[in-house]
């Protein structure tokens, strides 16, 4: 018996430490594998340094300009990472990679506290939700992205869980302590108010939106009126007020125009209008969806399988699945009635999908063989797409663009593994064993975030950031007359914080001698004019003196 007890013990050690590992390499590994990306990272980057630069702490700051697109959170958290002088795409990322690994906690302990040790320490929703979240596309994207997104979904999942711990005490989950005292419930009312707080400094109001709309839902189903309310407590509210209103009413006295750019024009005017040109269907965020939860998709049927087992048993209105699918499904029902529509908007909705799909898996695994055959079809069915696309994106790059054998030979090599892990997921469904299931999956997105940080990333980085042109150019004899001209936005940004300096547009009128950072078309117009001496082209970005002397490229 001891030695059963002893062998255990050691199976779920083994387990959780699998998982922790899983998690941390997917979250943090890399993170400055390529340069900022998009208009999004260098220009909120840029606000975070100047921050740290500065020693402003109020008003952020681009180019030495108020900016009020987004609050202060991210802001706040990167400057931190410029004033430990970590490398630049590091200090801009941390932020992200540490939320993303505080919703993977906070997902462990809503599965924990609800559904226990099911199926299996080793197999419980404990283990897989955390797992499930941390390898998904939505979780490794979002914590690569210098963007206030994964800091936002973090202090949701908090606040949803200080909110779940709540209603579990007072009987509305699955009645644990129905006596509990407001006094009692005290810590995780402030916990929840303070979580909805950072979420206000995250990204703004639209967290209460959220979580109120999320326990409204749940709420007016159920009728259980009376246990939501009881999060809507002055301990939690003034929590609320004491974390999440101070910065707002320091920057407002700061800044008059503040409260009215923030509030009307980058929230009420984003949702209600089409300003900002995100225009997209209504059914957009079902796609979104799907491709957020990839890998692990196909999980959404077991979820769905276990909904329906749970309305037909009507055991629904405490179970803790209800509440999390209110919680997964109000952010996708609210921004579908935006006029504009990100993929990041549905992030706060991942880690309760996570903790559901875990559940649904571990419930349903087990039930009939046609099931787990189902679920491994699925995954191998992603696996071997993913590959196939892979070779045929590999098989379409340019002959002149880079070493064509060893990506061709590892495009093979990738498309041969994806069919053997195919295969070994069918053997494992067929076997019922989700353990190996799990782990088989899970140690090849690992593989593959791996691949790509040392071998795909470094490659695509100078076609895409900016980082390799600033180091370029880092000992150029004509710094003082460094130009840009006629570059998409997301260039512009990006030039700008490589350089520490805004780029000036170059003017063709221009006689001087001058160094000009421009598009292909942009490009073709200089040499229509005449102008061009030499060039150096690095895909969609050319380098051009104007008129100097031709420069050969190092690479």
């Amino acid at each position: 018996m001891n030695d059963f007890l002893s062998l255990r013990k050691r199976k779920n050690l083994w387990a959780a430490a699998g998982a922790l590992v899983t998690a941390l390499i997917c979250l943090f590994s890399s993170l400055g594998a390529i340069g900022l990306l998009g208009p999004d990272e260098p220009r909120y980057a840029w606000i975070a340094r100047a921050m740290a630069e500065t020693g402003d702490w109020i008003t952020p700051r681009l180019y030495g300009q108020p900016w009020f697109e987004k609050p202060v959170l991210y802001y706040w958290a990167a400057a931190f990472g410029f004033k430990l002088h970590l490398p630049a795409e590091w200090a801009a990322r941390l932020p992200s990679a540490l939320a993303a690994f505080i919703a993977t906690v906070a997902i462990c302990w809503i599965a924990w506290r609800h559904y226990g040790d099911e199926g299996g320490f080793a197999l419980s929703p404990a283990i897989l939700a955390p797992v499930v979240f941390a390898t998904s596309v939505a979780a490794i994207a979002f914590s690569r992205a210098a963007t206030p997104d994964m800091l936002f979904a973090a202090c949701i999942a908090l606040a949803m869980s200080g909110a779940a711990t709540v209603l579990r005490r007072s009987g509305a989950l699955r009645a644990a302590n129905p006596a509990a005292s407001v006094k009692s419930d005290a810590p995780y009312l402030i916990f929840f108010g303070a979580s909805l707080g950072l979420a206000l400094l995250a990204k703004g109001p639209a967290c209460i939106l959220l979580a109120g709309g999320a326990m409204g839902v749940w709420a007016l189903v159920t009728k259980q009126w009376r246990a939501a309310l009881r999060l809507a407590h002055p301990i939690a509210m003034l929590s609320f007020v004491v974390v999440g209103l101070p910065w707002y009413i320091l920057c407002q006295l700061r800044n008059p125009e503040f409260l009215r750019v923030f509030i009307l024009q980058h929230n009420f005017q984003r949702y209600l209008t089409p300003v900002f040109q995100h225009i997209q269907p209504v059914w957009f965020f079902v796609p979104v969806t799907i491709a957020a939860r990839l890998p692990w998709a196909i999980f959404l049927v077991a979820a769905a399988l276990e909904g329906l087992r749970v309305f037909r048993d009507k055991t629904w209105s405490r179970s803790p699945g209800f509440f999390l699918a209110c919680w997964a499904f109000f952010p996708a029902l609210f921004f579908s009635l935006s006029k504009s529509k990100l993929p990041s908007y549905i992030l706060p909705a991942v880690p309760a999908l996570a903790v559901i799909c875990a559940v649904g898996v571990v419930r349903r695994f087990r039930s009939t063989r046609s099931i787990p055959l189902a679920l491994a079809l699925g995954l191998g069915a992603f696996w071997v797409t993913a590959a196939l696309l892979t070779h045929r994106f590999v098989s379409r790059l340019p002959a002149d663009w880079l070493d064509q054998a060893p990506f061709r030979l590892s495009a093979n090599v990738i498309v041969l593994v994806a069919f053997l892990v195919a295969a070994l997921l069918i053997y494992c469904a067929y076997r019922k064993s989700l353990g190996l299931t799990v782990a088989l999956c899970s140690l090849t997105v690992v593989a593959s975030v791996l691949y790509a940080n040392i071998r795909v990333l470094p490659v695509f980085d100078p076609v895409y950031s900016a980082r390799w042109h600033q180091a370029y150019l880092a000992h150029d004899l004509h710094q003082d007359r460094i130009f840009t001209y006629q570059l998409r936005r997301s260039w512009n940004y990006g030039l700008a914080f490589y350089f520490h300096r805004e780029l000036p547009e170059w003017r063709p009128g221009d006689p001087a001698p001058a160094l000009v950072l421009t598009s292909p078309a942009g490009k073709q117009q200089i040499a229509a004019m005449g102008r061009i001496r030499g060039t150096l082209d690095e895909s969609n970005l050319g380098i051009v003196y104007v008129p100097v002397y031709p420069l050969a490229p190092s690479r």
